[in-house]
């Protein structure tokens, strides 16, 4: 008889059948618990724990370096709904948004399409459009700052080739947003054609040749036809993946405007630096991150919801 085995009257019973001790049983149930409990420290440590942090310090008066802090309640959300600067700061937020998101998955699918239609040379081609999000953006923001000045620029250099008279990007209200708004797309453009370029790559080719065989000849066809219908997870994911870094712009205004002339492309996370960082007004700047947290986490409701329902669907 085996040893991983009893016997019980004439018959063999496996050790895995048999009731266990007490003590054994307490040990395995609480197993998955001492699995799990690395992971979720480092989550309290790291995520819930700040993020408990400072919605309790949006609470207080608190500034950075004072040795105290009192309760005020919602007074910091009070005087943000008066405060004219984080109104102008979230305007321009979801301004830059409505832009880049649009523009950046515009671009990325039509750079992936040309791609994946390509015969050659995609491998370079990816990895050309594919630089400005490998690249540091503060090194590339600097760039930009170069090629937008006003006099010795290359953008304002070529206007001039075809006698237009090019503003002062940076420096000017009416351009300065709309200039990081274009600064974005082409950041997150090489980005969103890699998800796409990912999800092209796993359609069918006999879907596009049975579209051809029941009509749809032209390539515009067998876009809308095969391509945009099953690009929709991708791209429904791609949006709001863009929506949440459009939310998140700060490098290129701190570098390039930090938020002028005159508050023209003051954004949102640029409000919470200034007053955390430079005013000293954590509790305010605390109060601000939560706002901002409220948006995320409404973004990332609105595709999950989306994406449930495309399950049912399918």
């Amino acid at each position: 008889m085996s040893d991983s085995a009893a016997t019980i009257g004439s018959v063999a019973v496996p050790d895995a059948v048999l009731p266990r001790p007490a003590t054994q049983r307490k040990r395995l149930s609480l197993t998955p618990y001492g699995l799990v409990a690395p992971a979720l420290t480092l989550m309290l440590m790291m995520l819930l724990g700040p993020l408990a942090g400072v919605i309790a310090l949006s609470f207080t008066d608190y500034q950075l370096g004072a040795p105290s802090l009192s309760w005020i309640g919602l007074a910091n959300y009070y005087e943000m709904a008066g405060d004219k600067v984080f109104w102008t700061s979230l305007r321009n937020t979801l301004v830059y948004v409505g832009i880049v998101v649009p523009g950046a998955v515009m671009t990325g699918l039509a750079v992936a399409l040309l791609i994946q239609s390509g015969t050659g040379l995609r491998s370079l081609y990816r990895t050309i459009y594919f630089l400005p999000v490998m690249a540091t953006l503060i090194a590339m923001a600097v760039v930009w700052e170069f090629m937008l000045h006003p006099q010795f620029g290359l953008v304002n250099g070529l206007l001039r080739e075809v006698g237009i008279a090019g503003p002062s990007w940076l420096q000017d209200r009416a351009t300065a947003l709309y200039a990081l708004c274009a600064i974005g797309i082409w950041q997150a453009a090489g980005f969103n054609m890699v998800l796409f370029l990912a999800g092209l790559v796993s359609i069918p080719k006999q879907l596009y040749e049975a579209a051809e065989i029941d009509g749809a000849s032209s390539a515009w066809a067998r876009f809308r036809l095969v391509t945009w219908p099953l690009l929709r997870p991708v791209t429904t994911f791609v949006v709001v993946i863009s929506g949440i870094r459009s939310f998140q712009v700060f490098d290129t205004v701190h570098v390039l405007t930090k938020g002028g002339p005159s508050k023209s492309s003051e954004v949102l996370i640029h409000t919470m630096y200034t007053e955390g960082f430079e005013f000293f007004r954590s509790g305010y700047g605390a109060a601000l991150t939560v706002v901002f947290l409220v948006f995320i986490l409404l973004l990332t409701l609105i595709k999950s919801a989306i994406a449930d329902r495309g399950i049912q669907q399918a």
